[in-house]
């Protein structure tokens, strides 16, 4: 029974930090897309939400992945509903919870949408890597991790910085609607903040971090360092850590009692 016990426990530990942990760095050697549920029904093209993010950078031969997390098989196909396909790339039909990755050789703007849903549309820039060296990049490239936890009916979501003084905005959104916009300075290499909304897998929290500069705030003409969006994350927190500690202690107390009975057989 103690190896029982034990083996709980770790998984149990194993299933608290991948719900609450997240880290997202900023790299544009590659990019991630999403195409989120409910796009297979018109609307997400009101707010530039079928592809999630809408836009992309990534330099020469960078790499986007999208992943088809919608219930409906789409495609990613370069061109777009109105002039037909352009034959740069094409994923053919992809079902839901598979992903179709293209690897951009050349400096250009590709749009691309879903030949099954014409409506679903996004674009990939693509620049030369000496782009990223001009003075708003002169510090390098900021890291930004992001994690979250459910605490209280919402989601905690928790920005841990690899610089001093980052100025950025924050914004939250689930089924295509902002939920939680703030623009904040974090002294410190961490910051925390509010959302009133728990995600799922069928319904997630889609949070962005947009750097402004790096900087005290009121000196934005001194600002230095990356701007624009440095990080995106998928926010799914179903149990807080809070919760997960208790169902881990309850469960150990459970096999602990079983172990603790006796059987004793009739003769």
């Amino acid at each position: 029974m103690k190896t029982i016990a034990i083996g709980s426990f770790f998984v149990l530990f194993a299933i608290v930090v991948s719900m609450t942990t997240s880290p997202v760095f900023a790299d544009h050697a590659t990019a991630s897309v999403s195409s989120p549920q409910g796009t297979s029904v018109p609307g997400c093209e009101k707010t530039k939400e079928c592809f999630i993010p809408y836009e992309v950078t990534v330099d020469v031969g960078g790499m986007v992945t999208w992943s088809n997390d919608d219930s409906a098989a789409h495609t990613v196909t370069a061109g777009s509903a109105k002039d037909g396909p352009s034959g740069v790339f094409d994923s053919s039909l992809f079902m839901a919870g598979t992903t179709f990755s293209h690897k951009f050789e050349a400096v250009g703007t590709y749009p691309y949408f879903c030949m099954v849903h014409p409506w679903m549309e996004g674009i990939v820039v693509v620049q030369e890597a000496s782009a990223m060296e001009d003075d708003t990049m002169k510090d390098g490239e900021l890291m930004v991790t992001i994690r979250d936890s459910a605490v209280k009916g919402g989601t905690q979501v928790d920005l841990e910085f690899d610089k001093l003084h980052v100025n950025y905005e924050i914004t939250a959104k689930q089924n295509g609607k902002v939920i939680f916009k703030e623009t904040a300075h974090a002294m410190e290499m961490t910051s925390s903040h509010m959302v009133n909304a728990v995600g799922s897998d069928s319904n997630p929290i889609n949070v962005e971090i947009v750097s402004l500069g790096i900087g005290p705030p009121g000196a934005e003409k001194d600002w230095t360092g990356p701007v624009g969006s440095v990080a995106t994350a998928k926010v799914v927190p179903e149990f807080g850590t809070v919760a997960m500690m208790i169902l881990a202690v309850a469960i150990i107390s459970i096999v602990a009692v079983t172990s603790k009975s006796r059987v004793i057989p009739r003769l």
